[in-house]
């Protein structure tokens, strides 16, 4: 993948020269006992740096390590990081009248990947971690709820800020917010990127209402795709991503933090097992087939979707397309 201009590359460079990286132990306080699995680097923007993918024989729970360091790891998430383009809301998405949002809609009806599948709930107040540049919380707003977000991108967050809506600007686990109380906290792919997904996690349960739930979606590490494509499955995305679940795994993180998981829904999509036969292909030596492949995630869009959907379904099912959306409620005190 091509890098930013030239000076945007210097300021990456720089930032990956200071790199420090860290040793941690299970999340789950698991005595050490872990498996080595294997050792990937970024494939995202090519950046340097070998990281090593590790799994917890007591728990399961794979994790990379060792890892960057919360205050260094900032080097991998560059300006053009894809969430925080893919979710700037342009002038045709600012109105919920636009023929662009009308369609999207009407394709939404019959093509339901369940990426951002929620639970059936009466309309109040939300807050989304890892917001991006802000669309999933425009797309909550003009439904009617009352909308805040969190994003770790001051850049990012200064976007979705800009069309109105509160963001807080730093880790989730640097955020306090004094009784806060929330009746549904969202989460798209953020849980995978925390140093502290069990102390974050517990954090948020203490910002829930009674009867308000926790939606998340996180990669399946429990797909044969993991098992398979290894360094080269799309959604590793190492080394930004610390934490690999399963479903049981994923489980067991959300009931530590005081969570009780209530669903877990399978994404109907399959751009991660065609954009990690893409890594592959890369890998090989045939580049531009393996270019093509691995870009289908972000250029592929509902055609793609729609076009696959019947083998998505079938694959959803199976349990094998490489991410799913967890709900849970908060656990009895």
């Amino acid at each position: 993948m091509t890098l930013p201009d030239e000076p945007a590359t210097i300021w990456i460079a720089i930032k990956v020269s200071e790199l420090k990286l860290e040793t941690v132990p299970c999340a789950l306080g698991c005595a050490p006992s872990d498996v080595p699995l294997f050792v990937g680097h970024d494939r995202l923007h090519d950046l340097p740096g070998h990281f090593t993918v590790v799994q917890c024989s007591h728990c399961g729970l794979a994790r990379t390590s060792p890892r960057p360091t919360a205050t260094t790891i900032g080097a991998y998430y560059p300006a053009d990081y894809g969430p925080y383009k893919s979710t700037a809301i342009d002038s045709d998405r600012s109105s919920d009248n636009g023929f662009k949002m009308r369609f999207v809609t009407f394709v939404k009806r019959f093509i339901d990947v369940k990426a951002h599948a929620l639970p059936p709930q009466s309309v109040g107040k939300m807050l989304e971690i890892g917001c991006a540049s802000g669309s999933f919380l425009h797309d909550m707003a003009i439904k009617g709820w009352e909308v805040e977000g969190i994003e770790f991108s001051p850049d990012a967050a200064e976007t979705a800020r800009a069309l109105g809506y509160r963001v807080d600007i730093g880790a989730l686990e640097t955020i306090e917010r004094p009784g806060a109380q929330f009746d549904l906290i969202v989460g798209w792919m953020v849980i995978e990127h925390l140093h502290d997904p069990v102390g974050s996690l517990r954090k948020l349960a203490g910002w829930i209402r009674p009867n308000g739930k926790l939606v998340i979606s996180v990669p399946d590490a429990g797909a044969a795709q993991f098992r398979i494509f290894r360094s080269r499955w799309y959604d590793l995305h190492l080394p930004n991503h610390l934490f690999h679940f399963d479903v049981h795994s994923i489980a067991k993180v959300l009931k530590a933090a005081g969570w009780k998981v209530i669903k877990i829904q399978r994404h109907r999509n399959m751009a991660n097992l065609i954009a990690s036969f893409g890594y592959l292909a890369q890998d090989k030596g045939w580049e531009r087939l393996g270019d093509a492949l691995a870009a289908f995630p972000e250029r592929g869009g509902r055609i793609g979707a729609g076009l696959l959907y019947p083998i998505s379904l079938v694959m959803a099912w199976l349990g094998q397309t490489g991410r799913m959306t967890v709900w849970a409620e908060r656990l009895p005190e």
